[in-house]
């Protein structure tokens, strides 16, 4: 197996299942309401926030792989849709599910010699670090959301 599928692995493990910390985005998100996703506890982010903002990035990466231009900007990446209801509240879950296997696909196809390429502006790093940050990032909210849904009960 190439480094690339194996950072898709890592990716899809994050979400679905088969993470080494034996906690996936995907479970722990199944059993919360639209009402606790949108709840405000202390000044934490609510649950909603932090799935939107997962998402955001994980559709910015996706969108470069797809040729377009990076035009993900960090002040709107916490700017959700408004959730009113449980449905609402599947829908952006099921978006972002999607988006998650959608970029882990690419990053499977993504030829491992690309790797150290300048992800769209040197500033950004390389392609790998993208990769490989994005699956920090989805395991460093995780943290709170289980945070967040422990306080909420």
């Amino acid at each position: 197996m190439n480094i690339s599928s194996q950072i898709a692995k890592q990716l899809r493990a994050a979400y679905f299942g088969g993470n080494w910390t034996a906690v996936p985005v995907k479970d722990q998100l199944s059993n919360i309401t639209w009402q606790q996703a949108t709840t405000q506890v202390h000044n934490l982010n609510t649950i909603v926030k932090l799935v939107y903002h997962l998402h955001y990035y994980i559709e910015a990466v996706t969108n470069v792989l797809e040729g377009e231009p990076l035009t993900a900007k960090d002040k709107y990446s916490f700017d959700h849709p408004p959730i009113q209801s449980q449905e609402d509240w599947e829908a952006l879950r099921d978006r972002s599910y999607k988006a998650v296997e959608k970029l882990a696909a690419l990053i499977e196809q993504f030829p491992d010699d690309r790797l150290e390429e300048v992800f769209e502006k040197e500033q950004y790093g390389n392609y790998y670090r993208n990769f490989t940050g994005i699956i920090e990032h989805v395991h460093y909210h995780l943290g709170q959301i289980v945070l967040i849904r422990k306080i909420l009960g």
